[in-house]
């Protein structure tokens, strides 16, 4: 039985990258000490680096690494927008843009108790680049989280908009590891682990034999559509930020385990690309 990615699906994993870079560094608000705590208008600028673009632990064949820099606006201390070029580099291209990323969303933190934060997401992508060609038209995903000194848990979900519509569900348990220094600087360790599951689609093809009586039968090529919920992958990451005033230093090591790969019997260049691999996201941001 042979198994053919859709190209909707192919291409939206490349592209996707970008909002994945973006949406990992969101991921790290809970320990974003260096944020303005009134609720006056402020605005944020920073720059990261990710060594292995990938999507779940799925890459392209070209095992891309990719520059962000991002622009926050922030309305209050709940309300956000934000925008995020994305520059690949890889053995073809070097600091290639992309396309940008826009972003706005809600956060909010009860009483130290419960974090929560609800996203939109509209890409825009760059003719003639990279990830001209993705399926992803706008995405919509919130997360919620319960804070305790012990250990947090968080469940989030998410919609992806394209030519056809997938759903994504999200889970994961961190701890958050805080020590002030004399001179009011910050340093937040938070050892996280996530399971991330969502929706795959992709069309089945199969070889069916017709047999009419005594006559020898005719194979024909059947292809049916296939649409099924897995687990997507696993990861541990260990977010770290250094906040000194205004400004912050971060840093994210990451071990994904991808599942779930969707392969092509015979046709590698099909089959979704994928391994258990680590990789890093650095940066830095300034608030004013």
């Amino acid at each position: 039985m042979n198994k053919t990615n859709s190209m909707e699906t192919k291409f939206f994993y490349r592209l996707i990258f970008a909002f994945m870079l973006f949406s990992s560094s969101a991921a790290t608000a809970q320990t974003d000490t260096a944020g303005n705590e009134d609720d006056k208008m402020h605005f944020k600028i920073g720059a990261y680096y990710n060594s292995a673009l990938n999507y779940y632990g799925r890459t392209d064949s070209l095992k891309s690494s990719g520059i962000f820099p991002v622009a926050e606006l922030w309305f209050s201390k709940n309300f956000y927008v934000s925008a995020a070029p994305v520059f690949v580099n890889n053995s073809a291209v070097s600091f290639d843009y992309a396309g940008t990323v826009a972003t706005a969303g809600y956060q909010f933190n009860e009483k130290d108790k419960w974090f929560g934060n609800f996203y939109f997401v509209k890409p825009f992508y760059e003719s003639g680049s990279q990830l001209v060609q993705s399926a992803l038209k706008a995405q919509g995903a919130m997360s919620l989280s319960w804070l305790n000194k012990i250990i947090n848990i968080t469940a989030g979900g998410d919609i992806k908009l394209s030519d056809k519509i997938d759903f994504g569900l999200t889970g994961g348990v961190d701890h958050i590891i805080r020590h002030q220094f004399a001179d009011n600087s910050v340093l937040v360790i938070d050892p996280s682990v996530y399971v991330y599951a969502g929706t795959q689609q992709f069309t089945n093809t199969y070889y069916k034999k017709s047999n009419f009586l005594l006559f020898p039968g005719v194979e024909q090529s059947v292809s049916e559509e296939v649409k099924g919920f897995n687990i997507l992958s696993y990861e541990l990451s260990v977010p770290v930020v250094f906040a000194k005033g205004k400004f912050q230093l971060l840093l994210t090591p990451a071990y994904v385990i991808p599942q779930n790969l969707i392969t092509v019997q015979g046709r590698p260049d099909l089959s979704e690309r994928g391994k258990e691999m680590f990789y890093a996201t650095i940066g830095a941001k300034l608030s004013f």
